[in-house]
């Protein structure tokens, strides 16, 4: 062996075993996850849970490598979300993402220290949540779902998708203060598009089903799934009153258009867990939540289910085809 090899040699082996102990001894950071409706096996939460991994890990943070990343999915159930909460701040996260606002509420009970990053809340404000959208003064920030302006424009969709409505429910859930906000705007609206609009309380859950029922009897009927935890695990079953008893449904969010509604408006949910990565990203860094402003969504997306137009008979407007994201068939 040539000399200047053996040294180059002799160099790389001398230099191994201090990149080797450098790698064992890089920091672990610990990033906990409150989940919000769906549970693990839940086809809903598996994109969003991708994105902000694979949002992660393009800013240099890798599950199992230098972070830590911690689950908990309570699935609607508000007992198991306050439990999970407090498991989640005992385990002493440098960050913690909360899906949901039904997530958000059990964390801040929790917690007024650890720094907190929410997706998939609609009036942080208003819930007291945070002081303002750009200075939250806490340890929580994040990401809107929508504003509530955005609950007009179900209104003036299901006049267009079905102009012979007349009649609307909206299903909200009246226990939270966008669910009242949501409402209240629906109903401010309604009489510029000649509608009259009813509210049914999605937490009772065994009374959906008569009162859905008794609207539709009445014809000329429509239904608004407006934002909320518990409409999202209700999804399944209110799809299917809503094809049983024949009423044009408007929702909030795409995943109850490919569980078979017939359209929905609302923000690119996807996106929103991409850009809760970068938030995690400047936390872990150094930056304060309360320095963080809260976001609106960039992207909305609308989605049209063409199968379930036809099995109820109506023929969508070819202007409204034209301005769709997507359409299923």
């Amino acid at each position: 062996m040539k000399r200047r090899e053996f040294i180059r040699l002799l160099g790389a082996a001398a230099a191994w075993p201090l990149a080797a102990r450098a790698q064992q001894l890089e920091r672990v950071r610990r990033i906990a996850v409150l989940q919000g409706g769906g549970d693990r096996d839940d086809p809903r939460s598996q994109p969003n849970t991708a994105a902000f991994l694979q949002a992660l890990q393009q800013l240099g943070w890798t599950d199992g490598r230098n972070v830590r990343i911690d689950y908990r999915w309570p699935a609607g159930d508000a007992d198991k979300a306050r439990k999970y909460a407090a498991e989640l701040v005992a385990l002493a996260p440098e960050v913690i993402v909360a899906v949901s606002t039904a997530s958000l509420t059990p964390l801040l009970q929790a917690t007024r220290t650890v720094p907190i990053v929410f997706v998939g809340v609609i009036d942080p404000v208003g819930a007291g949540f945070v002081n303002s959208l750009s200075r939250p003064g806490g340890n929580a920030t994040g990401f809107l779902l929508f504003d509530y302006d955005l609950s007009a424009k179900w209104l003036e969709l299901l006049k267009q998708i079905a102009p012979g409505v007349t009649r609307a429910a909206v299903l909200r859930d009246s226990a939270i203060p966008s669910g009242i906000g949501q409402f209240a705007v629906i109903q401010y609206v309604a009489p510029s598009v000649r509608m009259e609009v009813s509210p049914v309380d999605v937490r009772d859950a065994p009374a959906m089903e008569p009162a859905l029922a008794a609207f539709a009897r009445s014809g000329n009927s429509g239904l608004i799934v407006s934002g909320s935890p518990l409409s999202l695990v209700h999804r399944e079953r209110i799809v299917a009153l809503a094809a049983r008893h024949k009423l044009p449904t408007v929702y909030f969010l795409r995943a109850f258009v490919t569980g078979g509604g017939l359209i929905s408006y609302g923000p690119d949910v996807v996106d929103q867990f991409r850009r809760a990565a970068g938030y995690v990203d400047r936390i872990l860094k150094g930056e304060k939540p309360a320095d963080l402003p809260v976001q609106a969504p960039t992207r909305y997306e609308l989605v049209i289910n063409l199968k379930t137009a036809m099995a109820l008979g109506i023929e969508v407007p070819p202007t409204l085809l034209a301005r769709a994201d997507e359409v299923i068939e």
